[in-house]
């Protein structure tokens, strides 16, 4: 069976103050992105990798990333879209143009996220065969609540909230219906489980990794080399 995974490495990183898009940042001494793409080359499981990337950089992608990896599963590269969901529906015309099985199993993960456990990839994609969806995340451990115009309304029982990660893994056609489904409604999920949600569809949840953090501000890059560091010395 084939596995494929598309990664999205779309974001501006507005918020890391950077002269270059946070995917490009260092982590210990590698771009974020080739980091992350290098997890799931050296994974059995997954057989076609295809980073999704804004059409005016795949230039600076081709020709400084690139030649820092050694990536014989990457299948494309495809241009990405206005916002992440239009990227990741890029990514799976694509797959449906290429005749991707329909029973095929499609991961999507952030291209910032490269501290992955990599066991966690072999869980959701069986996951996705045996139930059609699952995503890994992990139970918040602060108290949430719920506000509008600076009033607390609410305090949800935290015992039933988690803070969802990537990868997020389905099969092909389910995940492509969910897609086309929210371009018809015209409807912006926050993640693509919420969009197969709205299939009436439910989605498995897998515990994951609070190490598998998304690196969008300076802080997070500070905490990511941290935790590099740390599990280099175990």
């Amino acid at each position: 069976m084939n596995t494929t995974v598309l990664v999205p490495a779309a974001g501006m990183g507005r918020r890391m103050g950077a002269a270059i898009n946070k995917q490009y940042l260092e982590l210990g001494g590698r771009p974020i992105l080739a980091r992350t793409l290098e997890l799931f080359q050296q994974h059995p499981a997954i057989s076609r990798i295809y980073p999704i990337i804004p059409a005016d950089e795949i230039p600076f992608f081709t020709n400084e990333i690139l030649p820092q990896l050694d990536l014989p599963k990457l299948a494309g590269i495809i241009p990405g879209g206005k916002e992440r969901q239009d990227s990741v529906r890029n990514g799976l015309q694509q797959l449906r143009l290429s005749g991707t099985a329909s029973d095929s199993v499609v991961l999507v993960h952030d291209g910032v996220r490269p501290l992955l456990n990599p066991e966690l990839i072999t869980i959701l994609v069986e996951l996705a065969v045996l139930k059609g969806g699952a995503v890994v995340g992990v139970p918040v451990k602060d108290t949430i609540k719920e506000v509008e115009n600076g009033l607390i309304l609410g305090t949800p029982d935290r015992r039933r909230l988690w803070q969802v990660q990537t990868p997020q893994a389905f099969r092909f056609d389910i995940l492509w219906k969910a897609y086309q489904k929210a371009a018809e409604d015209d409807f912006c999920g926050t993640d693509d489980a919420s969009l197969v949600e709205r299939l009436g569809l439910s989605v498995a949840m897998v515990e994951g990794d609070y190490r598998n953090i998304k690196i969008t501000t300076p802080e997070d890059l500070l905490i990511a080399e941290a935790l590099l560091t740390l599990g280099r010395k175990k």
